[in-house]
């Protein structure tokens, strides 16, 4: 496994990009710190995207998320300080780590960990448009 900082001036293109490469990615989302433990938030929720607010130093970073009943989830991370995304040896990500000011860590860990072109079957999306 490798794990990877994302520069906080790359948030906002990274979140866009991650966000399209993983639309409906089921995942688990855990909220960690040294006062509440490891606490986990939702298991089997769909990953609808990633939102970095860049506009000012403390802005929030979101992570939108759907129930299987079709609940929408913001799940929001104040003052984020740091990225970081977990990666299995072949590149398919594993898992992303959001750290805030007060100390507090979300993880938001995918069911399988494939890479992204892979999803659609054995092999890469084909355009059929063409």
């Amino acid at each position: 496994m490798t794990t990877q900082e994302i520069p906080r001036k790359d948030w906002p293109e990274f979140s866009q990009a991650f966000s399209q490469q993983h639309d409906n990615w089921l995942v688990t989302l855990e909220v960690m710190g040294s006062e509440i433990g490891a606490q986990v938030e939702g298991r089997g929720l769909r990953l609808r995207g990633l939102s970095a607010d860049m506009r000012q130093e403390g802005s929030d970073f979101a992570l939108m998320l759907e129930t299987a009943n079709g609940d929408h989830l913001t799940h929001v991370v104040a003052a984020p300080t740091h990225v970081w995304l977990e990666q299995a040896p072949d590149g398919a990500d594993v898992a992303l780590e959001i750290q805030s000011a007060d100390g507090t860590s979300t993880l938001v860990t995918f069911r399988s960990a494939v890479r992204p072109e892979t999803v659609d079957g054995i092999m890469p999306a084909i355009d059929r448009h063409k």
